[in-house]
């Protein structure tokens, strides 16, 4: 998809697979619409379990092939989306994943957990002085549910929205750019658990997901914006579906599972807290931009974080 309309999205996930649960229709939304979409992955999911019985041997406790493999997965799913920018930070392989908290893989020294913050987020500047994008979407503080890899991006990206507005710094990165609005992937508490009883109905998996299971799940009157993807729900199954080793979609594109096999709604409406930057004129908002400028020249300028009281219906 050619871009069209000067809009430029950046997007910072720690593994293939973790943008289209998260971010699947809003990318295809926008990717339509004529936006420029960049995804940046941390990390191969080297550390990953397989789902299917056939690609087990692809572990890293068996034949170690699981990144490469993942490498196709998230290009298909990408396709099924309509992006075309999509990096690996310092390149495939830069970074390993570095396993759930507490286990070995988190002392490995090329893990992502042990990554030195301001080196990764220097590689992430030069995207973002190359790409300008004028939102950026990443994870909480707690990388949405506590994985270290999720927690890294969340640093990473936010050192690297710091650095890149600093003409001081590495200018032959490129010259400073501000992005204007940073938001954190969110699900509110009141629309999981309305999905998730309607999951234990309709579903066809052994078991439902709790609230627990799910990243991001805040009280509602946190998320800021719900951005409505219903019309791209199919692309974002298909890119979900492309993720074999990790996701089972179900034949209606309706809802999922993990290699837990609990079931998990899949939301085509998906929803943002801003916690950097001027919020749009209406919460809330329905869409990245509201609010921007966003021509192909413009250079936001830095505003505080925006809050909501309004609930999210």
């Amino acid at each position: 998809m050619t871009a069209t309309t000067g809009r430029r999205l950046l997007l910072v996930h720690a593994h293939p697979d973790d943008e289209s649960i998260n971010n699947g229709a809003t990318m295809a939304r926008y990717a339509a619409e004529g936006a420029h979409v960049t995804l940046v992955t941390c990390t191969l999911g080297e550390g990953g379990e397989v789902i299917p019985p056939e690609l087990a041997h692809l572990t890293a406790d068996r034949d170690g092939t699981l990144g490469a493999y993942r490498i196709g997965e998230l290009t298909e799913a990408m396709a099924a989306l309509g992006v075309t920018d999509v990096r690996f930070l310092g390149g495939p392989g830069r970074y390993r994943d570095s396993g759930m908290m507490g286990v070995p893989d988190n002392d490995a020294p090329d893990c992502f957990w042990r990554a030195d913050v301001d080196e990764a987020a220097g590689r992430l500047v030069a995207v973002v002085r190359e790409v300008r994008p004028q939102v950026l979407v990443t994870y909480d503080e707690q990388g949405g549910y506590g994985h270290p890899d999720h927690i890294q991006a969340h640093r990473v990206a936010t050192r690297a929205h710091e650095l890149a507005a600093d003409p001081a710094y590495r200018p032959e990165l490129g010259p400073a750019w501000r992005i204007a609005k940073v938001y954190w992937n969110r699900v509110p508490r009141s629309v999981l658990e309305r999905a998730l009883a309607e999951t234990a109905e309709k579903a066809p998996f052994p078991g439902v997901a709790e609230p627990a299971d799910v990243p991001g799940v805040v009280d509602d009157e946190l998320v800021t914006t719900a951005l409505d993807g219903g019309a791209h729900a199919g692309r974002k199954a298909a890119a979900m579906a492309a993720h074999a080793t990790q996701i089972t979609v179900d034949p209606t594109g309706a809802f999922f599972a993990l290699s837990n096999h609990l079931g998990q709604p899949l939301l085509a409406t998906e929803y943002y807290q801003l916690v950097h930057g001027q919020a749009g004129p209406r919460l809330p908002e329905d869409d990245l931009f509201a609010g921007l400028d966003a021509g192909p020249d413009t250079a936001p300028a830095d505003a505080p974080a925006a809050t909501s009281e309004e609930r999210v219906r």
